[in-house]
């Protein structure tokens, strides 16, 4: 009880801080800007990165380093459209870049800030073909503009004039004729900073507003995973509500995941392609992630075979039309180091060949002797405009991984009391003498073709090779024997080479059945996955656990119990069809029929296994707004899991998929100018057909398992105040075994808390003299999980505090984070009593930015 006390305070002081801090700094602000006005407005010489010249020069460094106040800001009709007038007291904006999502084009401007009455300027209707006109703040000192046609997204035009920047606005397709006097809109890929997030494509494979998704989606932009400082996918999704931890960053398999209790490892996707192995064999890097989206829950529908928890896609930066370079340097405890680079420019003088490169290199110790870890990452895309309606993209990623794996400590003398001590959490006992050779590499390659057919339809044709290659040698522990200090170990030898082709189109579509219009996908995919590799075992000597030596252990004998290959190729179609009835109603309607053909060979045994399944997943939703900014939802959706072909029943007959079923219902909110979004959803979830222990046939199993999972989720995530960003999220997790033979129904499975959630503030000044001075804060609050299938033991809750502070500059940045700031011992996960991971005590990392 009295540790719950102790959460509890930390919680409220969190809060207190952060919430206060805005306010106290806002009448800074204030104050600053009432006194100083002309120190926000006339930059001075040691703010330049460099000495100016020549005149040109110094009118360039002065656009650089001035924040530009917005004063005004009126409309004005004209024989084509309508004039968007932006007024300044003094001082010139900076030329604009915009993006078009859907009907809207977005107009964004750098080095300016709004200084209204209302804080945004919003106009409905104000000509024919016009929808909507809004103005508002965003984060590090810009201004959006959004302007929304009433069928399809307007043109626009800027000109320059002396205190003021207007845009020349042309509904739908029309065009304005360049002259001398106007700038034509740059439109580039520059993605959104900040933790704004109001649309998502991974539920509905379009980009598509929150509010008109019947499904539970969470996304993690880019801005939270730079301000936390995360290299790993695994880590950045702590911010997501019913995400628990199945694994550990000191493996591997730091991605390995359980979402809404149910284990995900290869539902992974990138752009919504599958991952076959990142993710469940190698944690994915960071370094070109522009954000990460999480689809809960059953999910076959658009994304085939997997896990009934749902699936992670992950969005990756794309070229930009105007030149970036980026270079940054992360140094910290355990003596380690990350630098990473991200280019982007054209490769020709029409700009209509772009590329992108992001390079990422990690090197680090860890708080567990003689456990280092070596990453290398590189990710280059180019993009081949060809022609106005086609775009050809060729992307590619390669990560390699090396360094030994830490399986973990027994429960005793950790969680569990030993009669003989503690355990010392930095002394590894999967070492052995000539094991240290852990190595593997995955990487693919392939292209996104997509063609706009008009307005309303379109396609896109994609094509992936992806590859894993292993080449590792680990010791594992296995049991613990009954004087309490003497652990039974094994160990493998592993030499594989997996391949995974996949060939996907999609045709999109917009179109109207008299009242009704319908968001139409339609799709075919085929995958071939290929496994294959050799598998060898030896028997390792037991070790004290408490007095580890292994330096005078034998060679280890190596036998081979492994050589086998398998194939698998899946051929699925799907459709999906959003329909809207008036602004109130959305309906989704979806299906998808796989076909799964498997083949397993078994070398050593000469035997071969092939089994061939169908599947049809069904998925309804619907949504209501109750109000513009608020919205009802509920969805039903199903899952498919294939058995393995060499794995049968007593008679060998093969087993039928996994099933994973979930009825979910919620309420989706958008808050402050919709600046701010929450989801709060509740859901029932079973993954049926599991197999199970035989009772009759020992050595035999039985498919009549089932596991359930309910809850309750929310998620909050946005800017409360300028400068100010949030995203919380807390799950209620009830998750257990409902039938199996084998002595465990009625257990929980293990690593799922029944409560967890997490809390991240920052705060960045947005004017005056300490305007890019930003702090931030946050928890992860995980409660009591069961620490193996038997619930023979349990790991405590814990409270890890994470601290950032950093200082942002136009062209470059530093930054202090901070992990685990109280130093709290605390337990990341369990697999076993033998396989207990201990949390990373207190870390500190320092960031240099640079931006060209």
């Amino acid at each position: 009880m009295p540790s719950q006390q102790y959460q509890l305070i930390w919680i409220a002081s969190a809060f207190s801080i952060l919430m206060v801090s805005p306010s106290w700094a806002s009448e800074v602000v204030k104050t600053q800007h009432k006194h100083s006005m002309s120190s926000l407005e006339i930059p001075t010489l040691n703010e330049f990165a460099q000495p100016a010249t020549t005149l040109d020069e110094w009118h360039e460094q002065i656009a650089q380093t001035t924040i530009v106040p917005i004063t005004g800001i009126r409309l004005s009709t004209t024989d084509a459209g309508v004039e968007v007038i932006l007024e300044t007291a003094e001082g010139q904006l900076s030329e604009p870049s915009t993006s078009v999502v859907d009907n809207t084009l977005i107009v964004e401007i750098p080095n300016a800030v709004l200084e209204l009455p209302d804080d945004e300027f919003q106009q409905t209707n104000p000509v024919e073909g016009i929808a909507r006109i809004s103005v508002t703040g965003l984060p590090k000192n810009q201004i959006r503009v959004a302007i929304t046609g009433t069928n399809t997204a307007p043109t626009a035009t800027v000109r320059e004039e002396v205190q003021r920047l207007v845009l020349s606005v042309v509904p739908g397709s029309e065009v304005v004729e360049e002259s001398e006097e106007t700038i034509q809109v740059v439109v580039t890929a520059q993605p959104e900073q900040g933790y704004q997030v109001d649309r998502a494509t991974t539920a509905t494979r379009t980009e598509t507003p929150l509010l008109d998704v019947p499904r539970s989606v969470q996304v993690v932009p880019q801005q939270v995973i730079e301000d936390q400082r995360v290299t790993t996918v695994g880590d950045a999704l702590r911010n997501v509500s019913g995400i628990a931890q199945d694994s550990t960053p000191l493996s591997i398999f730091s991605d390995f995941i359980r979402v809404r209790g149910f284990t995900i490892g290869r539902d992974y996707f990138t752009n919504g392609i599958r991952n076959e192995f990142t993710g469940y064999n190698l944690g994915q890097e960071t370094a070109n992630i522009e954000r990460i989206e999480v689809l809960k829950g059953p999910s076959s529908v658009l994304y085939s075979q997997g896990a009934p928890g749902g699936v992670i896609n992950i969005l990756t930066k794309q070229p930009l039309t105007e030149p970036y370079y980026a270079f940054d340097f992360t140094a910290g405890s355990f003596n380690s180091y990350r630098p990473t680079l991200d280019f982007s420019d054209s490769l020709n003088d029409a700009r209509t060949i772009l590329y992108r490169l992001n390079i990422a290199y990690q090197n680090s110790g860890t708080f567990v002797d003689d456990i280092d870890l070596e990453r290398f990452f590189v990710a280059p895309v180019v993009s081949f405009q060809l022609g106005s309606a086609t775009n050809l993209i060729v992307e590619g990623q390669y990560l390699n991984f090396s360094g030994l794996l830490f399986s973990g400590l027994p429960a005793e003398g950790t969680v569990i009391s030993n009669p003989f001590g503690e355990v010392s959490r930095s002394q590894p006992l999967d070492n052995y003498p000539g094991l240290d050779n852990r190595d593997r590499s995955v990487g693919n390659i392939g292209y996104r073709l997509e063609h706009d057919f008009s307005e309303n339809w379109s396609i896109r044709n994609a094509f992936r090779y992806e590859f894993l290659d292993t080449n590792e040698e680990e010791v594992f522990l296995n049991d613990l024997l009954e004087d309490n200090r003497t652990v039974t170990r094994g160990s493998f030898r592993s030499v594989g080479h997996d391949e995974n082709y996949v060939f996907q189109t999609d045709v999109t579509g917009r179109f109207a059945t008299g009242s009704l219009d319908h968001s139409l996908v339609i799709g075919t995919e085929f995958r071939r996955v290929t496994t294959a590799g050799e598998l060898f075992n030896a028997d390792v000597p037991p070790i004290d656990i408490f007095n580890p030596n292994d330096a005078d252990s034998p060679p280890l004998d190596f036998i081979q119990t492994g050589d086998g290959q398998t194939f698998q190729n899946i051929f699925g179609f799907y459709a999906q069809d959003l329909i809207s009835i008036g602004n109130q109603w959305k309906i989704l309607l979806g299906g998808r029929l796989d076909v799964v053909d498997q083949t397993v060979n078994n070398f050593l045994t000469g035997e071969e296994y092939k089994q061939q399944d169908t599947a049809f997943s069904p998925q309804v939703g619907v949504v209501y707004r109750v109000a513009e900014p608020v919205s009802l939802f509920t969805s039903y959706s199903r899952s498919f899991a294939p058995s393995s072909a060499d794995f049968r029943n007593a008679d060998g007959s093969t087993f039928e998929p996994t099933r994973g079923e979930q009825f979910e219902a919620g309420i989706r909110t958008e808050f402050i100018q919709n600046r701010l979004i929450a989801t709060l959803t509740a859901y029932h979830l079973t993954k049926q057909n599991v197999v199970t222990d035989d009772p009759n046939r020992p050595g035999f199993s039985i498919q009549i398992g089932e596991e359930r999972s309910q809850g309750i989720e929310l998620d909050v995530i946005g800017e409360v105040l300028p400068g100010f960003n949030i995203i919380a999220s807390y799950a209620y997790t009830d998750a257990e075994i409902t039938r199996d033979n084998s002595g465990i129904e009625g257990n929980r499975p293990y690593n799922v808390p029944l409560h967890s959630g997490s809390l991240w503030l920052t705060y960045e000044f947005q004017q005056g003299a300490l305007a890019g001075l930003g702090f931030g804060s946050g928890i992860f609050l995980v409660g009591n999980r069961q620490g193996d299938l038997d619930n023979s033991f349990e790991l405590p809750s814990y409270m890890r505090t994470d601290a950032t502070i950093f200082y942002r500059r136009p062209n470059w940045e530093v930054a202090l984070n901070v992990k685990n700031l109280f130093d709290v011992d605390y337990f990341e996960s369990s697999f076993s009593r033998t396989s207990v991971i201990p949390g990373a005590p207190f870390t500190i990392l320092g960031t240099v930015s640079v931006r060209f």
